[in-house]
């Protein structure tokens, strides 16, 4: 088998030569047409990251919390319809002013449990302990400012000495609880209003006696015990009421906040309201059986009264002390001095100044932001 191998004849061809273009050429190097494009994350994502993490934005109110809201602030509107309504049919009020004076301490201490549920017992600790000059000033403020000038008005106008008498012991009354409606409508320091009150009330078992007699020459006794017990029971019992069911009932005083304000109003002005209707049932009747002169008065001249209780309460306003406790002027009115004339500024009183301060109220609110709308502000803003 050897030999036959070596006798095969091999026949070899040569191999070519490689040429250049037949090798494989290399990626060419050169920068692509188009620029890389950079990875951009979405401009919320980005917020969110670069952000500092803080607390999480308050979610909006529900609609009907702006529906209550605005509801509340028509304030001046249900008085002016309520004296309306106590002019044109008194009797509708009848079945509420029978039932005098619980329906009215009901009412009140009513009106003051709605703003309790607002408040908390610290914030009034924490006011008595940083702001007392404010409290001493607004204490101040309602037994020197509103005598002088119930003093300068009646003798400016020439009221009668009925009207002038009724006209000062109004000014000399202490502050009046819907002061602290109004202030709970115009989203003000209502810790401050509250306990404003509280302590012009207590005082007015001294000064208002003391101040009527130096200023209208008549001497209007106050029983000390009778009105510190009615203001313990008006304002500080309700009010201390309404903080403990807040601190007890968080959830259930969370849903009922919000119709405190429309609650406190509606009360106040049917407070109002009833308290004008009897006053005006009283005087109609009595003037209507008087003299010629006095009924001449009654028919021509009750707008000069008007304009002095509402030149009183303008002054008080400017001042930030303008809204007295009327109803308790009308009762020292009727119980102390024979003519009930005198009674008649303390029952106007009591529509003007609720009309007038609840208007006020709410141009401060439109002016002055609420303290939730500035944070609102800062957080978008930041």
């Amino acid at each position: 088998m050897a030999p036959l191998l070596l006798s095969l004849p091999l026949r070899l061809s040569p191999i070519p030569a490689e040429s250049s273009t037949s090798r494989i050429a290399p990626r060419s190097r050169s920068p692509r047409p188009f620029p890389r494009r950079r990875l951009r994350l979405p401009a919320l994502l980005q917020v969110q990251c670069l952000a500092a993490p803080g607390p999480a934005a308050p979610a909006p109110a529900p609609r009907w919390h702006a529906a209550l809201s605005a509801a509340a602030g028509l304030y001046p509107a249900y008085v002016a319809a309520g004296a309306s309504v106590a002019v044109a049919r008194p009797e509708a009020f009848r079945w509420f002013v029978a039932l005098a004076p619980g329906s009215y301490t009901a009412t009140l201490g009513f009106i003051m449990l709605a703003m309790g549920l607002t408040l908390q017992l610290r914030d009034f600790a924490a006011l008595l302990r940083d702001r007392p000059l404010a409290i001493l000033f607004g204490c101040a403020a309602q037994y020197t400012i509103m005598p002088a000038f119930g003093a300068i008005v009646s003798h400016a106008l020439g009221l009668p000495p009925s009207l002038s008498a009724g006209l000062i012991l109004l000014a000399c009354c202490p502050g009046g609880t819907a002061s602290n409606v109004v202030t709970l409508v115009a989203q003000g320091d209502v810790p401050l209003s509250i306990v404003m009150t509280v302590c012009s009330t207590l005082a007015a078992v001294f000064l208002t006696p003391l101040l009527t007699k130096i200023l209208a020459g008549a001497y209007i006794p106050v029983d000390a015990v009778k009105l510190s017990l009615s203001t313990l029971q008006v304002v500080v019992a309700p009010i201390l009421l309404g903080s403990s069911i807040q601190t007890a009932f968080p959830s259930v005083v969370q849903f009922v906040t919000p119709f405190a304000p429309l609650m406190a109003v509606l009360a106040s002005s049917l407070l109002a309201s009833s308290v004008f209707s009897e006053n005006f049932v009283r005087l109609r009747s009595t003037i209507a059986d008087a003299s010629s002169v006095n009924q001449n008065f009654f028919s021509g001249d009750i707008g000069i009264v008007m304009l002095s209780v509402f030149l009183l309460h303008f002054a008080g306003f400017a001042c930030r002390v303008g809204m007295q406790n009327s109803s308790l002027g009308v009762v020292l009115a009727t119980a102390h001095f024979s003519s009930s004339l005198v009674a008649l500024p303390p029952a106007l009183s009591a529509v003007i100044m609720n009309m007038m301060g609840s208007t006020l109220g709410l141009i401060w609110q439109s002016i002055s932001p609420s303290v939730s709308e500035n944070e609102t502000t800062d957080i978008t803003n930041a």
